[in-house]
């Protein structure tokens, strides 16, 4: 599996210092989470106080980097290099199920010489 950090992914409509030379097409990588009873009872507590509840910013940090590795992974069984115009989506699927997507355009790029 490749690394985020070793994937082209940008916002944008075109890599900076990057030729596109072929698009593939739409990609996604799409993650259901639930936070587990204990997570629930602690993030109760938490909301009762107020701030930041750590137990869902956790859970949606590692939702958020599952959708991505997916939307990479879908992109590669294309022959994608590199993902243009990536976003993200979420959706709350119930009181304790959150869905998260990663989506872009799957394409090919190869690095401009200077």
């Amino acid at each position: 599996m490749v690394s985020v950090d070793e994937f082209i992914i940008v916002s944008s409509n075109h890599v900076p210092g990057y030729e596109i030379l072929e698009t593939k097409g739409f990609v996604y990588g799409l993650t259901v989470r639930s936070r587990g009873v204990g997570g629930q009872v602690g993030a109760g507590i938490r909301s009762m106080f107020g701030g930041e509840i750590k137990e869902y910013v956790q859970m949606m940090e590692h939702s958020r980097n599952e959708a991505l590795e997916r939307v990479i992974e879908h992109a590669m069984e294309m022959g994608a290099n590199a993902i243009i115009s990536a976003r993200f989506d979420s959706n709350e699927m119930s009181n304790v199920m959150q869905e998260i997507l990663a989506y872009g355009t799957a394409v090919v790029a190869q690095k401009v010489e200077e």
